[in-house]
């Protein structure tokens, strides 16, 4: 209800015209909106929604042959729309299912099926020739007999409450459920703490019948379904595994497979819910703590045992070729300035919502600029429509394009623009915080098809209603609403963390919930009825990452904006600072009460835990630099907004030193352990995966308590934010220049 309220008070205010908007002058915004408004007529829901019906049909994996007909069918289509347009080719390690065997042993027997069923109500579902069944790529072959420990999600929280009831998974098979992390960090700290096998599963409270109706009554997961999904050790490097840093082309130097590091330790294999009820409800020792209680019918047990359980994976290892379709569109004025968007077109099985609902509003953008083109009306600089190919197994297409073409894009690229899945809802926007106010001016442009008033007033609304007091406070006081900080997950990590090229990933989402995510039950069927009937998100997103990819493409002074850069670093640097205080004053506390022989109660009031193991203590940092170089960034940036505003066209020096901003916030030698990550302000975490990690230096140091490294990465840190700075002082000197 106050939402609704929120809305109501929001009505009027949907996608009023700016007077002028970022690298415009008053006229050329003019323009510009009219201009968009003309790309809005060249959107059509049904010819979305016939895309998304012909694409999804069938599954569609990389190396399959559907998966090639994808691609002929999206660059056909490309070129009937005036562009220049190749298939980029790559050789990368394919891992596919040979053996998937899974049985109970002990104390009952019970052997999992691994397979989810057809539906009469959805016919997709029973077109599955050459489906993949469900299984985690990456993992390594292995064939392990042990006792089940029940780990909940498997994070490294959850493994010092399994520490505190004297519970080691040293040579036992682990359970843990979908959720909490990523699905690569569970083998990964599962292997690290000893364990010789892990065995995902979706619980159903979590995406369910406890969440709501499953399918096809409702969107929830089927009793039968599996979440398939790489576990590749992404947050070391994504792409081709035996290709790092360079393009898997086929006269390509490849590493062996045994001594390929982003591969897992231990097999992994992930199972229905239905076939993880026997196995869990076999398990004895403590009852788990009321958290990691899920939603099955049984009372959950930590273990270990007496459940034990045989798993035996074995795969086939192969090369296959991976297709990226590339459609080039030459800019009028600055053809070397390249904008580039993109969305992959490879899915698990069919696909539907994840990632052709997001594909197919690319298409209607790409045939809408296509018109305008034909028109006269074509962009000042280059625009570079990308489908990339096996984004599933661990963002291998972009990455290999990406790794390929590194000096080039790092000369030519002004930004990428990312989508992957899409959904009906609110407006989500994450990336370079030097885009964020373009962002803002375009949320304010389109209206949200379900209520009517701008996606920016709707998203506005919903932080209203369920931000914290922070949240709702800094509403009140700033203009534009943050952008959130990238991780990973999607073909923007190659672009924004290796290579220093600012990005943004956009998608709707929030009023469709999960049930077909990485199933066989993400079609066509399930998608045009629970996920986004009509196509009408489709439409709205092809109208925010259309006007997006167009003022990048046509602007006069490129959309470039730092104060939001310096306002989120501040952010950022206050965070971390909290983040050491909170540790030390736990670390005090808890070390305390074991010296005094008082221990935490348990999750479970009724049971006393046994003591945490006590940590180290939290050494007083010194952020100085950070802060000083935070104030200038802060000072450039306010001066820079100062001089330039009111959209006053720029040189080529001027754009040129404009989008290659953001390589100033990276480092060829990388993260610590990880150099293929070489952004200093966004990152992967190591142990979140696809959740970020803001000045990742500093604040993995202080949260893996490698206390002797922060003092370094504070400097790297400061060192990074201080050439900013300078960039934007240049900047400031050649506008001042220019205008002289």
């Amino acid at each position: 209800m106050r939402l609704l309220l929120f809305l109501f008070f929001f009505i009027g205010t949907a996608a009023l015209a700016e007077d002028s908007i970022l690298g415009f002058d008053s006229a050329g915004s003019q323009a510009q909106q009219a201009l968009e408004v003309e790309f809005d007529s060249h959107l059509d829901a049904d010819d979305m929604d016939a895309w998304l019906r012909e694409l999804s049909s069938a599954p569609h994996h990389v190396g399959s042959t559907r998966g090639l007909e994808v691609v002929e069918f999206v660059a056909a289509k490309f070129r009937s729309w005036g562009y220049d347009t190749e298939i980029a080719e790559y050789e990368v390690l394919f891992p596919s299912p040979r053996i998937r065997e899974l049985e109970l042993v002990y104390p009952s027997r019970f052997t999992a099926s691994l397979t989810e069923d057809s539906l009469a109500e959805d016919p997709s579902t029973s077109n599955i020739d050459d489906l993949l069944p469900p299984y985690n790529a990456f993992s390594i072959d292995g064939d392990v007999e042990g006792e089940l420990v029940f780990v909940n999600y498997g994070t490294p929280d959850d493994y010092e409450i399994l520490d505190r009831y004297g519970i080691s998974v040293d040579g036992k098979i682990v359970i843990a459920r979908y959720g909490g992390s990523w699905r690569g960090i569970k083998p990964k700290l599962a292997g690290e703490k000893g364990a010789i096998g892990t065995i995902i599963y979706s619980d159903p409270e979590d995406d369910g019948y406890g969440a709501g109706d499953t399918y096809p009554q409702g969107p929830f997961k089927h009793e039968s379904a599996v979440q398939r999904g790489s576990v590749m050790d992404m947050p070391t490097y994504p792409g081709d595994v035996l290709t790092p840093f360079v393009g898997a082309t086929a006269d390509a130097e490849r590493l062996a497979i045994a001594d390929a590091t982003t591969i897992t330790r231990i097999p992994v294999l992930p199972i229905s819910y239905r076939d993880a009820l026997p196995l869990l409800e076999a398990m004895g020792g403590e009852v788990v703590p009321a958290q990691w209680r899920g939603g099955l019918p049984i009372t959950y047990h930590l273990g270990p045992g007496p459940a034990r359980v045989r798993m035996k994976l074995e795969f086939n290892w192969d090369m296959v070729t991976a297709y990226n379709v590339i459609a080039t569109m030459a800019g009028s004025e600055y053809p070397d300035e390249w904008v580039i968007r993109g969305n992959h077109h490879d899915g698990w099985n069919h696909g539907a919502a994840d990632p052709i609902s997001g594909l197919v509003a690319l298409m209607s953008e790409a045939r809408a600029l296509g018109e305008l083109a034909a028109a006269g009306k074509g962009p000042r600089r280059t625009v570079i429509y990308a489908a990339w190919d096996s984004e599933e197994q661990g963002l291998i297409g972009s990455t290999e394009w990406v790794e390929h073409h590194a000096a080039e894009l790092d000369q030519h690229a002004v930004a990428y623009i990312n989508t992957d899945g899409n959904s009906r809802g609110f407006v989500n926007i994450g990336g370079s915080h030097v885009l964020e106010k373009m962002a803002n001016e375009v949320m304010r442009a389109v209206v949200d098809p379900q209520t009517g008033v701008s996606v920016a007033a709707r998203r506005r609304a919903r932080l209203e209603v369920n931000g914290d007091q922070a949240v709702r406070a800094e509403l009140k006081n700033r203009s534009d609403m943050r952008i959130s900080p990238l991780g990973s997950g999607s073909d923007y990590t190659p672009f924004l963390q290796h290579l220093g090229i600012a990005s943004l990933n956009i998608g709707f989402g929030g009023e469709s919930s999960g049930g077909s995510y990485h199933t066989l039950y993400d079609t066509y069927e399930h998608y045009s009825k629970y996920r986004d009937p009509g196509m009408s998100y489709g439409v709205a997103l092809a109208k925010v990452a259309g006007r997006v990819t167009m003022r990048l493409a046509y602007a006069s002074r490129l959309p470039f904006e730092f104060t939001a850069l310096a306002d989120n670093i501040s952010l950022y640097i206050d965070q971390i600072e909290e983040l050491a205080d909170n540790m030390r004053e736990e670390t005090l506390e808890t070390n305390a009460r074991i010296e005094s022989g008082v221990y935490n109660l348990a999750l479970d009031p009724t049971r006393t835990l046994g003591p945490p193991t006590p940590k180290p203590e939290v050494p007083y940092f010194n952020f100085a630099p950070l802060k000083n170089a935070l104030a200038e960034l802060e000072s450039e940036a306010s001066s820079y907004a100062s001089w330039v505003q009111g959209g006053a066209a720029a040189t080529a020096q001027e754009n040129n030193l404009l989008y290659t901003s953001e390589r100033e916030l990276t480092r060829d030698d990388g993260l610590p352990g990880r150099p293929w990550f070489t952004h200093h302000i966004y990152a992967p975490g190591f142990y979140t995966g696809y959740g970020v990690k803001t000045i990742p230096g500093v604040r993995e140091a202080i949260e893996q308590r490698q206390y002797e490294l922060v003092a370094a990465e504070i400097e790297v840190a400061a060192d990074v934010i201080r050439a900013m700075a300078a960039r934007v002082r240049q900047l400031a000197a050649e506008s001042r220049l220019h205008d002289k």
